[in-house]
C-alpha cells in the first residue's frame, strides 16, 4: 500500500462560518496505480489533493504515506517528503519565464545538492524523455501550450518520484494535445510504474486513468477501477 487515508477531514474556518470540506474520506492507493479524481467545484476534491500531495494538513483523520504518518510530520518534514517522493503538474505549468528549457527542469534538483553536472545530465534524461530534446534553450514564450506542459512534466520527473500528482494538466490545452499529454502520462505510469493521481472534471481526460474515484460534497460517492 503506497497511500491509506481514514476518516479524513478537512475544515476551514470557524464557528458559523466553518466549512467542512472533506467529512471523512477512507481510500487507498497501490504503488503503481493511475488515480482519476473528479468532482463538481466545491466536492472537496482540489482540497484532498492538497492534502495527498502535502501541500496542507487534515483537521482530523490519518494520512499513511508508505510507513511515514503524515499528519505527525512537521511543515519541513513535509517539505522533505515531498522534495524526495513527490512530484507536481498544474494546469498553468508554472514555469518560469525568462528561464530555457533545461534550465526550468533543473529547479527541483538544485535543492538537492546536485553539481552542476549532475543536475544538466539528469534534465537532459528528463527532457528527452518528453520528446523536447530539440528545445533545450527555448524559454516558455517560445514554446506552444502542449510543448510547456512536456516541459513541467520533465521538471515533475526529474527527481524521479514515485508519486506524481496532476492538478487539471490539461485544463489549458487544446483536444489534440490534451491527449497528447495524457498518453504521455499514461506512459510514464506503465513504463516507470510511476503511481500518477490526477484532479480532473473532463470525463474524456479521466477515460485515461485506470481507476475513478468521485468526490461529492467532500465524500467519496464512487470509486470504480476501470476494464
Amino acid at each position: 500500500m503506497l497511500i491509506q487515508l481514514r476518516q479524513l477531514t478537512k475544515t476551514y474556518g470557524t464557528g458559523d462560518a466553518a466549512f467542512q470540506a472533506l467529512r471523512g474520506i477512507d481510500l487507498d492507493i497501490n504503488r503503481g496505480e493511475f488515480v482519476a479524481i473528479m468532482g463538481h467545484s466545491g466536492s472537496g476534491k482540489s482540497t484532498l489533493m492538497n492534502i495527498l500531495g502535502c501541500l496542507d494538513t487534515p483537521t482530523s483523520g490519518t494520512y499513511r504515506y508508505e510507513d511515514i504518518t503524515v499528519e505527525r510530520l512537521t511543515a519541513d518534514q513535509r517539505s522533505i517528503l515531498r522534495r524526495h517522493a513527490l512530484g507536481f503538474i498544474f494546469q498553468g505549468f508554472n514555469l518560469l519565464a525568462r528561464t530555457s528549457t533545461v534550465e526550468n527542469v533543473e529547479i527541483p534538483l538544485l535543492y538537492r545538492g546536485l553539481s552542476r553536472r549532475e543536475r544538466h545530465e539528469k534534465a537532459l534524461a528528463a527532457i528527452a524523455s518528453v520528446g523536447l530534446a530539440d528545445k533545450l534553450r527555448n524559454t516558455p514564450a517560445e514554446l506552444s501550450g502542449g510543448q510547456q506542459q512536456r516541459v513541467a512534466i520533465a521538471r515533475a520527473i526529474v527527481t524521479e518520484p514515485s508519486t506524481l500528482f496532476a492538478d487539471e494538466p490539461t485544463g489549458n490545452l487544446d483536444t489534440a494535445t490534451t491527449i497528447e499529454i495524457m498518453r504521455l502520462l499514461t506512459r510514464l505510469n506503465a513504463e516507470r510504474g510511476i503511481t500518477v493521481i490526477m484532479v480532473t472534471h473532463e470525463d474524456d481526460v479521466a477515460a485515461h486513468a485506470k481507476r475513478i474515484v468521485r468526490i461529492k460534497d467532500g465524500l467519496i460517492e464512487s470509486d470504480n477501477i476501470r476494464s
